[in-house]
């Protein structure tokens, strides 16, 4: 219904050739900006977005269009909303794939997959498609600035998702099912040969064999 009576009000002024609206309509998107800034800096994020929405709905070929596209994305980052954040920023490289601030937009995209990265325990996908983001910046972009702060992080990445394939050939070995163990422990040490468990994969190999070459005895 607001947005009805809007689009009325912008009607009127229209027809009747006003030309208070013709003057206004770029000062209104600067200030619509600048009040998207303040609320964004101040930790407002909510209402940042809703400024930045209104700035996108009603000026979408401003110049300030492309600032509430990036800014929208940061805002939700922020929130912790990471789905949407995600969203957000793809759309933003999607429509701008050779603006300036992509190296940043991919970053954050990994970042947002890397903040959800949980214990080794549990499903390592959000490391895996933080790595996999993190990789296409330092291809796309290696002497970026952002490349290099992702490549940082990708050692994490590989920590975690090295750790839960550890944990899953512990898992095996305690349940006594050594062959899987086995193979498990040997993929540890094929694709993840430099994050710390490398030794103890290499000792629970010889575990899980001698276990398995006892049970060929009986």
């Amino acid at each position: 219904m607001k947005r009805i009576v809007i689009l009325s009000i912008i009607s009127i002024f229209l027809f009747s050739g006003c030309a208070w609206f013709q003057t206004t309509e770029e000062q209104t998107a600067p200030e619509l900006a600048a009040d998207g800034m303040d609320e964004f800096q101040n930790g407002k994020y909510k209402s940042a977005i809703e400024s930045f929405e209104q700035l996108k709905d009603w000026y979408p070929f401003s110049k300030y269009a492309i600032l509430a596209e990036l800014k929208i994305a940061d805002a939700y980052y922020h929130l912790q909303e990471y789905e949407d954040a995600i969203l957000a920023y793809e759309e933003f490289e999607g429509l701008h794939p050779s603006n300036e601030a992509i190296p940043y937009i991919v970053y954050q995209i990994g970042l947002c997959y890397f903040e959800q990265i949980d214990t080794i325990d549990r499903d390592q996908s959000t490391a895996r498609k933080a790595l996999a983001t993190f990789r296409r910046l330092l291809k796309q972009f290696p002497g970026n600035s952002y490349a290099a702060k992702a490549a940082v992080d990708i050692i994490t990445c590989i920590k975690s998702i090295a750790g839960h394939e550890f944990y899953v050939g512990l898992f095996y070995y305690k349940s006594k099912h050594y062959l899987a163990a086995s193979n498990r422990f040997k993929s540890v040490l094929r694709n993840y040969p430099d994050v710390g468990v490398h030794q103890q994969a290499l000792e629970y190999i010889a575990l899980s064999e001698q276990k398995l070459h006892q049970a060929k005895k009986k």
